[in-house]
């Protein structure tokens, strides 16, 4: 909602600017988008690696009887 109104206050300033960000936006996300897949995907290697490195760790505590 605060970007709307961001927008809409470029809107009343400098409508050519506003007018413009509004067609390069989704050209913008769509170039974005690849990043934001390599970024799932590290952090998803990184948890895996983290999870295999302390499953020895969760084996040998055992369970409490």
């Amino acid at each position: 909602m605060v970007g709307f109104l961001l927008w809409l206050l470029l809107l009343v300033f400098c409508w050519p600017l506003a007018l413009l960000a509004l067609v390069f936006y989704p050209i913008v996300w769509l170039m974005l988008l690849p990043l934001r897949l390599v970024g799932i995907t590290v952090t998803a290697a990184f948890a895996f690696l983290g999870a295999m490195l302390m499953l020895p760790a969760r084996v040998l505590r055992g369970r409490p009887v």
